[in-house]
């Protein structure tokens, strides 16, 4: 049942079918065992609040060795893949924006982290929210140190997967960061983003990017456009201006994946390959089936042609920490 949730996760089926299946996922958990066992052979499960055709069939299927209904599932959710986007894909080693239950993520850390090690990558970065952002359960200064031990401990276990320390922080509306200097010393990466003020005019949307672009401790511009297709307009600023601070100081553009953003527009990343920037492929992932998501910002790297050794996650763990600890290092001088 959990991998029918992963599979309908990364089409971005958050409706009454994926819901329908948690709550299955969860009454199925408070069972015994033999309970759930007993139930499918005498196929009473559905009598249960909150278990339907389609969840009882899926247990029947994992108890009996079967897995239609899986098959199913997976050959429906399949994220499309270009050839030319295919490419970008097979040289990704990692994922550089991605969120777990300690914010606004559905998912632990540890889960994020195997379902991260399945789809073959050699390392995640956790960037849960900085504090500001209430709504999304930002994490303070106490939380923050306590997801760094957790994240330790976890680093311990999955061997020689890595999860890197990171933050998306809040890009203030005087182009500060939402984090102390101190903890964001800690951090391996740091995404940079604008999540308020996004009707903020042109001129001062423009200042406030580049101030936080300009910091040493920013390594990724997360989602910079912030729109919501059909649903929130891009922010505007001042792009030519805004991506030659990126290349100056060495802050990657972030192509986000997430098939509701799809930031920047085509427009946009093409003035970014132009000026010169890095670029990280990321799939701001809020739950495991949404670390599938990369092959959509692979295929739009790929329609643009995006330098492939531009793209910071396709380093090797080691060479992406260099890169983060040396701004200087990465900058295009202009």
């Amino acid at each position: 049942m959990e991998r029918v949730i992963h599979c309908l996760d990364r089409v971005h089926e958050n409706g009454f079918k994926t819901k329908a299946f948690v709550r299955a996922l969860d009454v199925i958990r408070s069972l015994p065992p033999e309970e759930v066992e007993a139930r499918s052979r005498a196929g009473t499960l559905t009598q249960l609040s909150g278990i339907g055709d389609a969840s009882a069939r899926v247990v029947r299927e994992a108890l009996d060795g079967t897995n239609g209904y899986i098959t199913k599932i997976e050959n429906e959710t399949q994220v499309p893949l270009s050839a030319g986007g295919a490419v970008y894909l097979e040289a990704l080693r990692g994922d550089c924006h991605l969120h777990s239950t300690w914010s606004d993520g559905g998912a632990a850390i540890e889960a994020m982290a195997r379902a991260a090690i399945e789809i073959g990558h050699d390392y995640i970065v956790l960037t849960d929210h900085s504090p500001r952002l209430t709504i999304a359960h930002g994490l303070n200064r106490e939380r923050l140190e306590a997801q760094l031990v957790e994240i330790d401990q976890l680093n311990k276990e999955l061997a020689p997967f890595r999860i890197l320390r990171g933050m998306e922080v809040d890009i203030l509306e005087d182009g500060g960061l939402d984090l102390d200097d101190d903890l964001l010393e800690r951090l391996d990466v740091v995404v940079a983003s604008v999540h308020s003020k996004l009707a903020m005019e042109r001129p001062k949307m423009t200042e406030r990017m580049v101030r936080a672009v300009a910091s040493p401790h920013v390594d990724i511009l997360g989602h910079c456009t912030g729109r919501l297709i059909g649903k929130r307009k891009q922010s505007t600023f001042d792009a030519e201006y805004v991506f030659a601070a990126c290349a100056q100081f060495g802050t990657a553009v972030e192509i986000n994946c997430r098939p509701e953003r799809l930031d920047p527009p085509e427009e946009l990343l093409a003035l970014a390959i132009t000026t010169g920037c890095w670029f990280s492929i990321d799939s701001d992932a809020h739950a495991t089936g949404q670390l599938e998501f990369q092959p959509y910002g692979c295929n739009r790297a790929s329609d643009a042609d995006v330098p492939l050794d531009k793209v910071i996650n396709t380093m090797g763990v080691d060479d992406l920490l260099a890169w983060a600890g040396d701004p200087s290092g990465r900058a295009v001088s202009f």
